[in-house]
């Protein structure tokens, strides 16, 4: 069954390389996803790339993995994540919006509360606190206690009349 010994052989090599990303090897990391993305072009592939490119600053380049990755499972959440993470990055706020919206509505996407951390702190950067407080709630009902979350409603200034 080839079709299987691949799927599995990807997902080793995307685990390989998270675990590389993660101890800082980011070379081995992009090495290791465009390996798995020989053996078979995958979403995932695409966007683990991207991410790791992203360490090098090359957030256009990222932008472009993560399109890929949409290509090939449009219900795909983590790319359209990540692509509002590195339009953030840029300064480009506004546009970062309808890309964490979708990663909001995708059908396959861990851990679900990122986007919403993300557009938390895209609308309390632009001074929307009110929307920004909305977006840190539903991240804490996905994950309670979120580090992340907790931080951005620290900085939410409450003003009582």
């Amino acid at each position: 069954m080839p079709g299987k010994q691949n799927r599995e052989q990807v997902q080793d090599l995307c685990e390989l390389g998270t675990r590389r990303l993660m101890e800082g090897r980011v070379s081995e990391a992009i090495e290791l996803y465009e390996k798995s993305i020989d053996v078979k072009p995958t979403a995932e592939g695409y966007t683990f790339r991207g991410w790791a490119i992203s360490f090098l600053g090359y957030l256009d380049e990222a932008i472009e993995d993560c399109k890929k990755a949409i290509q090939l499972d449009p219900e795909f959440g983590n790319p359209y994540n990540d692509i509002g993470v590195y339009l953030m990055q840029l300064g480009k706020l506004d546009d970062a919006v309808p890309w964490l919206q979708q990663a909001k509505r995708a059908k396959r996407y861990e851990p679900r509360h990122f986007p919403y951390l993300n557009l938390g702190r895209v609308f309390l950067a632009k001074g929307d606190e009110m929307r920004a407080l909305d977006e840190f709630v539903k991240a804490l009902e996905l994950h309670p206690g979120d580090a992340g979350a907790l931080e951005g409603m620290k900085k939410i200034k409450y003003s009582v009349n």
